[in-house]
């Protein structure tokens, strides 16, 4: 049997869990319900109610989402239908109907997607799904609220009377009010409606000329309401009418209420069965929030917790748009009790409430925000000491009360137990508080209790090391700047930093110094030799980090490498497709050219054709028959190749022209001119031959006459042979 302290509770802010959870329900009574929960006594219920919550986080991420399950409350309704001889309004009718559709809408979907929603269908599956009382309210009355006519034979009959009565009324009054109009007696206004009546509107001095009931008068009382005598006559009829009618739509709502009224059972479940629902949803909402998953239940009797955040801070966290330090701890039979020890300020405190909240909350029913690979276990009772607990209405001091609580927790501790102590020993003189807290330690400890305690005490530290199945932890700090790093580290003591935070804050040095004097060498060395082992820690923290990111570059750099090599080797594939392709058409051209070239020299068409039709046939007989659909994705990729290949082309093609223009832009070097070579003028066609070179000149000889010429002038065309 399962029990954990309302203490436990209120020192871990677990009402401020359900206040949030509740904000997430959409009924007033799914509200008050989620305020109402409790850590479930037995694991059956426990596990019944995580799986009903997990299955509902699902529909959150599939195409499959639970039905609308939102309801108008029928408590007021379900007391009338106890009470003999009361009957509903048309409104609670509607209620009944409206609440009755949603869950038949609910079953019918949970037992339709039962292999989505195992658990979900199993809790419906009691519900009963009618349609009898839908039928039979929707039987009388209509989508404005009103009782249908056809009701009952003598409610159609009534409401036929009072139509035709209207109309009489109706017919009777038109004719009074035409007959006093045309002899003046009626104001500017003619008429007007007093208690529902239409009543005539008499100039005051005519009043004793019209006959009829006066109904009253303008406030200047130069006008007196008059209902003309005609249709008085009808008025009684209608009341008596009126009358007859809404007795009988109160005997007809009495006949439907008792026939709902030994569906009050049922009544009952449905909106208990959708307060549970709105419950359910409201948790799964709360889950989504954080991100938070149901983890494994381990076989033995431990628990491990990887990337736990605390739900509170991290929500909080969420809306400031800042970070949450997740928490990493296990506990197990070979490291039972964990103690954390280091600076305040460090996040100690945090990390003992987070694995206390998330456990009551995972025991309450509701989803953890841990990694998925974290493993969780029970405990029959979790037993809590945090915080300031100096009771001012029983006049105790904060040690006081805590030792009233260590006496309780030495009552109730056993192998089933976690506790969990919040700076484990203060409140009294440090030698002999320690001492006694120690012996507490001591006495959890052989009593195979589970536990998280922080605390400064020294001994605490040194019989964490001593006994086996109890470890050390610390919360990490940096060594330089003494800021906190929010994260847990098992296997070490963590030291308090005493002194080192002390000059941080601009204490004077020889005042530390004088400090240090006053207390035993032996404490002041073991604390410095704990800084020192956390300083390393830290620094092999770092160094670690460093690796990981390294190591993670190194494996995306391989990974952006292979899918760059993929898709080069598709490319390529692509490229040797387009080339066998163009090839092959190559070959074709230069067949069909040589054909053309026979045809040519010899003319014989028949020759012609044959070879034509052999090359065709060749050709053919290499195709794979395709579809049309097949025949134009084929043509498509083979469009996208090219095109891909012209761009390249285009691009190179545009590459070795600015290589040919900036060929061209430098000055080629000039070729050497000798007697005999053959050259003509850079501007010039005609080509003449050297006769003799004088003085960077040349004789130039064309045949029909010769021509003095400067050598820069000249361009090589042939050179003479030798």
């Amino acid at each position: 049997m399962i029990h954990i302290h309302e203490k436990t509770l209120q020192d871990l802010e677990f009402q401020t869990v359900l206040q949030q959870v509740s904000e997430l329900c959409i009924t007033p009574l799914g509200h008050e319900k989620a305020l109402e929960i409790l850590p479930f006594k037995t694991k059956e219920e426990l596990q019944i109610a995580l799986s009903l919550t997990n299955e509902y986080v699902s529909s959150f991420y599939n195409d499959n989402r639970i039905p609308n399950h939102g309801f108008d409350t029928i408590t007021k309704e379900i007391k009338l239908l106890n009470i003999e001889n009361t009957f509903l309004e048309v409104h609670g009718l509607k209620k009944i109907v409206a609440m009755s559709i949603t869950v038949n809408e609910i079953v019918v979907f949970l037992k339709k997607f039962a292999e989505y929603y195992p658990n979900l269908n199993a809790y419906a599956s009691h519900i009963e799904v009618t349609k009898i009382l839908i039928e039979k309210v929707d039987g009388i009355v209509d989508r404005f609220g009103d009782i249908k006519d056809n009701a009952s034979s003598l409610l159609f009959d009534l409401r036929q009377s009072i139509n035709n009565i209207k109309g009489k009324i109706n017919a009777s009054f038109t004719s009074a009010l035409n007959t006093y109009h045309a002899l003046e007696y009626l104001d500017d206004i003619r008429e007007s409606v007093v208690d529902n009546k239409r009543v005539l509107a008499v100039k005051a001095m005519y009043r004793r000329k019209v006959k009829g009931s006066i109904m009253g008068g303008s406030k200047t009382g130069s006008i007196v309401y008059i209902e003309p005598e005609t249709t008085l006559r009808y008025s009684r009829e209608l009341n008596n009418l009126e009358y007859e009618e809404s007795e009988e739509v109160v005997r007809i709502l009495k006949e439907v209420t008792n026939f709902i009224r030994p569906f009050l059972p049922l009544l009952k479940d449905y909106q208990t069965f959708l307060i549970a629902i709105d419950v359910i949803s409201a948790k799964a909402k709360y889950a989504k929030s954080m991100n938070a998953i149901l983890p494994e239940f381990s076989e033995d009797r431990s628990m491990f917790l990887r990337d736990a955040y605390h739900p509170l801070l991290y929500l909080n966290n969420l809306e400031k748009k800042e970070k949450t330090f997740p928490q990493t701890i296990e506990l197990k039979n070979d490291s039972r009790i964990i103690v954390i020890s280091g600076p305040n300020a460090g996040g100690k405190s945090i990390t003992l409430k987070t694995v206390g909240l998330l456990q009551v909350m995972l025991q309450s029913g509701m989803l953890i925000p841990v990694h998925e690979r974290s493993k969780i276990c029970l405990f029959d009772r979790i037993l809590s000491d945090i915080g300031d607990n100096q009771s001012i209405e029983n006049h105790l001091s904060t040690y006081s009360y805590r030792l009233k609580q260590m006496n309780y927790f030495l009552r109730k501790c056993n192998k089933n137990t976690l506790f969990l102590i919040d700076e484990f020993g203060t409140g009294s003189d440090p030698e002999l508080g320690g001492a006694l807290a120690e012996t507490f330690l001591e006495e959890f400890y052989h009593r195979e209790a589970y536990g998280i305690i922080t605390t400064h005490y020294s001994n605490l530290k040194i019989l964490a090391n001593e006994l086996p199945f109890m470890l050390n932890a610390n919360m990490l700090f940096d060594e330089r700047s003494l800021e906190p790093l929010f994260k847990l580290v098992i296997g070490q003591a963590g030291s308090s930093f005493t002194f080192e935070v002390a000059q941080k804050n601009g204490i004077p040095y020889s005042l530390i110094n004088r400090a240090k004097k006053k207390i035993e060498r032996s404490k002041v060395r073991f604390d410095a030799t704990i800084a020192k082992l956390q300083k390393e820690r830290s620094k092999l923290e770092k160094t670690g980090q460093s690796l990981k990111q390294n190591e993670k570059k190194k494996l995306e750099e391989a990974d952006k490498l292979e899918e760059i090599n993929n898709k080069i080797q598709k490319k390529l594939e692509s490229y040797q497709e387009l080339y066998d392709s163009n090839q092959r058409l190559i070959y074709l051209g230069q067949k069909v050219n040589d054909i053309a070239e026979k045809y040519f020299n010899n003319r014989q068409k028949k020759a012609l054709m044959d070879e034509l039709f052999k090359v065709v046939q060749i050709e053919n007989s290499k195709r794979k028959k395709v579809t049309a659909k097949q025949k134009k994705a084929i043509k498509a990729k083979e469009n996208q190749v090219k095109q891909e290949a012209e761009k390249k082309v285009e691009v190179i093609r545009k590459k070795k022209k600015i290589e040919k223009e900036k060929a061209i832009e430098a000055p080629k070097p000039k070729a050497i001119i000798r007697i005999g070579d053959r050259v003509r003028m850079e501007d010039g066609r005609a080509i003449g031959t050297i006769d003799k070179i004088e003085k960077n000149k040349a004789v130039v000889n064309y045949g029909m006459f010769t021509t003095n010429v400067s050598l820069d002038q000249l361009e090589l065309v042939e050179a003479v042979k030798k």
